[in-house]
């Protein structure tokens, strides 16, 4: 991240499509890094994760929602858009629209306007994966709930968190996502290989570590009770029930102030969410444990910062340079 790097001429706007952001060489090594150094700095550096702006009209037909931040470790500032349309999947007519725009907040030039397609999931995985090693760091046994985008990176990020981990599983009712998930992991991890499994309670029973990533169509969630002491649940879409939120022993959040902004769906019949016991910068620094007793079991929930996607596009854009991507446009 050299701030002399030259993105784009005066005048001109770098975009990065789908296309130029892929086969760029990423390792998840880096990304966890990159990810983890950006959880850091907002404790520690000059960085800011605003709340995000949500929009959504009354009959749910669509939600929308722009996030700024800046990540003080790169000196970058990026601003994220979303649109979904039809995001309950009631209308048959779903469309997801979304972007970065990234500047250098060294030399104040623009760096890129670049699509998260790849971004997003990558830099989730990466969290789901920081918070997992943290609370469960000798775990053995992992179970991914969902196949979809999530689930296909879910196993080979947390490896590279876990290299330990011994026994993989992934649970899902979609022929093409759970052959995604083999191929995957293969392509990432060879020698590795994913258990399908199909009774959801009995594999809950026995993993260290739960990845809730399924989509909003999950015909099954895990349940509190199916769980063993010490096990530790993360939740990124859907997948883990809210009960496993209510009953846990710790509760840890990327940020509990976002967190109360984007999980009503987890509240009980009142409307009440309960406290988090701490936050992943702290517990990333040392100043806050990611469980106080061995046996607790443990829920994680895993909502999406914006630092972290700053971040991780200027990762992506610098990769991108090098290999000499995307097109440029005179814009102003």
């Amino acid at each position: 991240m050299n701030s002399s790097t030259q993105y784009a001429a005066p005048g001109e706007l770098w975009v990065l499509a789908q296309a130029d952001l892929e086969d760029l060489g990423v390792r998840h090594e880096d990304v966890l890094k990159v990810v983890e150094q950006a959880y850091i700095a907002l404790r520690n550096g000059d960085s800011q994760n605003p709340l995000k702006t949500i929009v959504e009209p009354a009959d749910q037909r669509s939600i929308s929602y722009s996030m700024v931040g800046r990540d003080g470790a790169s000196q970058t500032l990026g601003f994220k858009v979303v649109y979904e349309h039809d995001p309950q999947r009631q209308r048959e007519a779903y469309r997801f629209h979304s972007f970065i725009f990234l500047c250098d907040d060294r030399s104040g030039q623009p760096i890129a306007l670049m699509d998260v397609a790849q971004l997003g999931p990558m830099r989730t995985s990466a969290t789901s994966a920081l918070m997992a090693r943290a609370a469960c760091p000798d775990a053995r046994t992992a179970l991914v709930v969902g196949s979809g985008v999530q689930g296909q990176i879910a196993l080979p990020m947390l490896l590279a968190a876990l290299p330990g981990l011994q026994r993989l599983q992934v649970y899902g009712h979609y022929t093409d996502g759970l052959k995604a998930v083999r191929e995957n992991l293969r392509r990432h991890c060879p020698g590795r290989e994913v258990e399908v499994v199909e009774d959801l309670p009995q594999a809950a029973a026995q993993a260290d570590i739960i990845l809730g990533v399924a989509g909003l169509t999950a015909r099954q969630q895990v349940k509190r009770a199916w769980l063993k002491p010490g096990a530790v649940a993360v939740l990124v879409g859907y997948g883990i029930d809210a009960d496993v939120l209510h009953g846990a022993d710790y509760r840890i959040a990327t940020d509990s102030a976002q967190m109360r902004v984007t999980s009503a769906d987890l509240a009980a019949a009142d409307g009440s969410l309960p406290d988090m016991d701490a936050q992943l910068p702290d517990i990333l620094l040392g100043h806050a444990p990611a469980r106080r007793h061995e046996r607790d079991i443990v829920f994680a929930y895993n909502s999406g910062m914006v630092v972290t996607d700053v971040a991780l596009g200027r990762y992506l854009a610098d990769l991108a340079l090098a290999s000499r991507r995307g097109q440029r446009i005179k814009l102003w």
